[in-house]
Parts: structure tokens; C-alpha cells; sequence
């Protein structure tokens, strides 16, 4: 058995947190070679404690000393860096095979990018880097001979329907694909009477009734900005035109995707909301592990429902969508702009419903442009995003 040696990027988030349990369990496959963080040092410092890792980064410089310190006082010879450099260093080392990208939002852009350039095996839950760079990224991967696999549990979904060969190309084309069904469960605000959403709170719109997240992307699931984001990333990830590619609420969370073929079958995969599935799948891939999740108990499994997603109610679905067919940096605005928006409305300082108001105005001013090359979509982010406060000081 070949040990995979693993570049963890976003050790402390959620994704980071079930992936190391996931390894955990599997001390002779898997050995940890770097971990990183943006702020979560005493988090981290356990983790290195525990993992025993080469390197672990810290998103600002002010974290090096206490998790120094930490690390000190627990016999732990783990190298400690900061900074966007050194988190694109680990990302490239060679000295490990597989990088997980489970940093959350743009922020992950750079270190990704590094680790497909380099031709690491990729398991990317960051489904931002193919929101705003997807053409670049998959290029730079196909060009390195990087392998994306994909962690978020909808793609993962799919990726275990269709008919993937051992070299995980994942091409559709040839192979009688008709569409793709992309589940949502529709968030805690799905019976939510229209006209309460505007005095939703923050702790009511992190609080998904399915899954265990980190907060910002349980406010996109809150909106549906998430499910956008996952047909934009799908679209990339299996090149895939968008026309066949669908949205369905399923409040169960069970079905987590769906694949349907030209000669009227649909395959589906099927499994209790936990992370840990889709992350072990994608780590031991071909093969398969124990992930530490349950099975569906379907003797007592709740009754399967499917319901159309209603664009009035979830409008940032409905600016994510438009933004793939418009093509070019509209991705890259819309990313930049809701994750602005929805810090804000974390911070009390804009409705939930303004979420979509400020993407739309900020869809609306920012010039498009081209992202052949990563220089064009940092400064089409760093734009949207100062259009985008902008916006949202004039709410005030």
C-alpha cells in the first residue's frame, strides 16, 4: 500500500476538520505533510500535535508566535509560517502528492492554482477557484497533469455516477450523458413566509437543518448563492454546457446529485449528510474506505420529496445562473461580490435580503472582461469588491 502524503489548505474549517478525522482512521494510507489556517491557531496547534506535520501556515504573521509557543510547550517540531507565499509554497512542495483545497472562498485561489500547476492529485471542495478562473484552472491542470477530485458532495455525487477511468478524466463527452440534477435541500428558510426573509438574523441563516458548515457558506446555502456557485463549478469541472445542468430542492439531503442518460436512466448516489463520504472517496480513489459516516437506515429514512427551486425566493441562484451564460469574469463578479455581501450580513450591517441586492448592483457596475490569466481575475475580485462595500455603505 502507497502512503499519499497530504497538504491540507483550511486544516480548521469544516471540510479541514472531516478530513482529518477521515485520515485519521487510515494511519497506514495516509501521512500529513503541511496544514494551514487563517486564524484558528490553537485549533491548528492541536492538529499539529496530533498529525505531526512538516509545516503548518497561519493566514497573518501576528498567530507565528503563539502557535510557536504552543507547539514548544507539546514537543511538536512542526515549522511555522504565515503569509499567502508560504501557503503557495506548501501547495507546491513536492515533497507531498495530494493538496486538499478546503480553504473557503477567493482566498483559496492562489495556494489551488499552485498546487495544478505543479501536477498535485487535487481533492477541491474551494469550489470558488472554478468560479472565478475556471477555464485557467482546468487548463493548468490538464497541462501539468494535475487530477481534480472533487470534494463537494454534490460534484462527488456525480463524479461517482458517471463512468470515470482510473486516469479521472472527467470529459463527458461520448458518454451519453443527458443532464445533470443538482440537489439543494433549500436551507432554513425554505417555508419562510417572502416578506419575513428581510428580518432573518445571522444565527437563524447558519443554522442549516441538514448539514454541519462553516458560516459562510451556510448563509449561500441560505440564499442558494451555493447551489449557483455548484452549477458554475460543475460546468468547469465536467465540461458540461450549461443548459444541461439542473437545480432541484430535495429537503432530505439524501440524493446529493443525480446523473441522467440519453436512454432514460438516472443514476443517483445516495448517503446520510456527512461530509466524511464524498472526502473519503475522493482520498482513496479508485478504492474504497471506511469514512466513519453511517449508511441510510432505509427502514426509517423520512419520505423523498422534489420541488422546483423558486427564483423569486432564492434570487442569488438566479444571478448565479445568469452569470454562467453570460460568461467571461461574471463569475468572478458575482464570487467577489457575495462574499462581501454576506460578511456584511454576518456583521449586522445589511438585511438578508440585501445578500442578492448588493450582487445585483455590483453585476450591474463592474465592466467585463476576459481571465486568461490569473493577474486579471485578482484585479476583477479586488474591483468587484470595492464596488461591492461600496454598495453596501450606501445601504446604511
Amino acid at each position: 500500500m502507497t502512503t499519499r502524503y497530504l497538504t491540507l489548505l483550511g486544516a480548521t474549517g469544516s471540510i479541514g476538520v472531516s478530513t482529518l478525522d477521515v485520515v485519521a482512521r487510515h494511519p497506514q494510507r495516509f501521512a500529513v505533510h503541511a496544514l494551514t489556517a487563517h486564524s484558528q491557531w490553537q485549533l491548528l496547534g492541536e492538529q499539529c500535535v496530533q498529525f505531526r506535520p512538516m509545516h503548518a501556515v497561519v493566514g497573518d504573521p501576528k498567530y507565528v508566535a503563539p502557535l510557536v509557543e504552543y507547539l514548544r510547550r507539546n514537543s511538536c517540531g512542526t515549522q511555522v509560517h504565515a503569509g499567502v507565499d508560504a501557503l503557495c509554497a506548501v501547495a507546491g512542495d513536492p515533497a507531498a502528492d495530494t493538496v486538499v483545497a478546503g480553504i473557503v472562498g477567493a482566498a483559496g485561489l492562489l495556494p489551488t492554482m499552485t498546487a495544478a500547476a505543479t501536477g498535485k492529485r487535487i481533492l477541491l471542495a474551494n469550489k470558488e477557484v472554478l468560479v472565478c478562473a475556471g477555464q485557467l484552472f482546468m487548463r493548468t491542470a490538464r497541462e501539468s497533469g494535475a487530477v481534480i477530485l472533487p470534494l463537494d458532495s454534490e460534484h462527488n455525487a456525480i463524479f461517482q455516477c458517471l463512468p470515470i477511468k482510473d486516469d479521472g478524466k472527467m470529459n463527458i463527452a461520448g458518454k451519453g450523458v443527458k443532464r445533470f440534477v443538482i440537489t439543494a435541500s433549500g436551507g432554513p428558510f425554505l417555508e419562510t413566509a417572502l416578506d419575513q426573509l428581510a428580518l432573518v438574523t445571522p444565527a437563524q441563516a447558519v443554522k442549516h437543518p441538514n448539514w454541519e458548515m462553516g458560516r459562510k457558506i451556510s448563509v449561500d446555502s441560505a440564499t442558494m448563492m451555493n447551489k449557483g456557485l455548484e452549477v458554475i463549478e460543475a460546468h468547469w469541472l465536467f465540461d458540461i454546457p450549461a443548459a444541461q445542468i439542473d437545480v432541484v430542492i430535495h429537503p432530505q439531503s439524501i440524493i446529493h446529485s443525480m446523473v441522467e442518460y440519453v436512454d432514460g436512466s438516472t443514476l443517483a448516489q445516495l448517503g446520510t449528510p456527512d461530509m466524511r463520504t464524498p472526502i473519503a472517496n475522493a482520498l482513496a480513489w479508485p478504492e474504497r474506505i471506511v469514512s466513519g459516516s453511517e449508511a441510510v437506515n432505509w427502514l426509517s429514512a423520512p419520505k423523498l420529496e422534489f420541488r422546483a427551486a423558486d427564483l423569486q425566493r432564492f434570487p442569488c441562484l438566479d444571478l448565479a445562473l445568469a452569470a454562467l451564460r453570460e460568461g467571461e469574469s461574471a463569475p468572478a463578479i458575482l464570487n467577489a461580490a457575495n462574499e462581501i455581501a454576506v460578511e456584511a450580513f454576518l456583521n449586522n450591517k445589511i438585511k438578508f435580503t440585501d445578500i442578492a441586492r448588493v450582487v445585483e448592483t455590483v453585476l450591474g457596475r463592474c465592466p467585463r472582461g476576459a481571465v486568461d490569466m490569473l493577474d486579471e481575475v485578482m484585479a476583477i475580485d479586488a474591483n468587484a469588491r470595492a464596488i461591492a462595500q461600496e454598495s453596501i455603505w450606501k445601504l446604511h
